[in-house]
């Protein structure tokens, strides 16, 4: 860390690291789990404990959780066999933020659109 007397005297602070897309991806893939878990649990379990009172909520809650798994692991992937020079590569960043965009889509858009689907399903049986 650079002391303030150091900054006064002129001293250069280090450069910033070219961005890394395999540990950026690999974050976002992360925090888009636990986003989706967690409105997972909070909406769409929530909807489906109302319309029943079995154990179904809690066993379609493991199962969408583990079924969202390799579509996030297909994202890490793509992107974490790039070698090192290609990892730091700018321009790599439009294909990069497609695909982020889509991951946050899919962690924030699927248990809400999960939830009108078994709304439905409920309404019809």
């Amino acid at each position: 860390m650079v002391k303030s007397e150091e900054r006064s005297q002129g001293a250069a602070l280090p450069a910033a690291r070219p961005r890394d897309w395999r540990k950026a991806m690999s974050d976002h893939v992360a925090y888009g789990l636990l986003a989706y878990t967690a409105l997972q649990i909070f909406v769409t379990v929530k909807a489906l404990a109302e319309g029943s009172s079995t154990a179904l909520p809690y066993l379609a809650l493991i199962v969408l959780v583990a079924g969202i798994i390799p579509v996030c692991r297909w994202f890490e992937k793509r992107w974490a066999v790039l070698s090192d020079a290609e990892a730091a590569d700018p321009a790599l960043s439009g294909e990069f933020r497609r695909d982020v965009i889509a991951l946050w889509a899919m962690a924030i858009g699927l248990p809400f659109g999960l939830t009108l689907i078994f709304k439905m399903l409920l309404e019809v049986f």
